[in-house]
């Protein structure tokens, strides 16, 4: 799902979990035992999608959800998509100085 939303990224391993970079860390994922959390990376990104989310355990930049459970695909892909957007935005920004 998020090679599919962002086929320009790269993998990678962050802070010891799979990462997914795209123009810095985009989005990332790993697993407990007692749940799996999809990590966004972003806070500002899981606020955009507060009322989606509004089932799921969230702190910041991190979704929290059961192993039988998993994050509509749908959704992952839009917050992948998001992600691209926000570290576009910040890699301009940084490029103009």
């Amino acid at each position: 799902m998020i090679r599919a939303a962002a086929p320009k990224a790269e993998e990678a391993i962050t802070y010891h979990i799979p990462t997914f970079k795209y123009k810095g860390s985009l989005v990332g994922f790993g697993a407990t035992k007692k749940h799996c959390a999809f990590y966004v990376m972003s806070n500002s990104a899981l606020k955009s999608f507060k009322e989606e989310l509004r089932d799921y355990d969230t702190s910041t930049g991190t979704i929290r959800f059961p192993h039988d459970q998993p994050l509509p695909a749908a959704l992952v892909k839009k917050i992948v998509k998001e992600r691209i957007i926000e570290n576009e935005v910040i890699m301009a920004g940084k490029a103009k100085k």
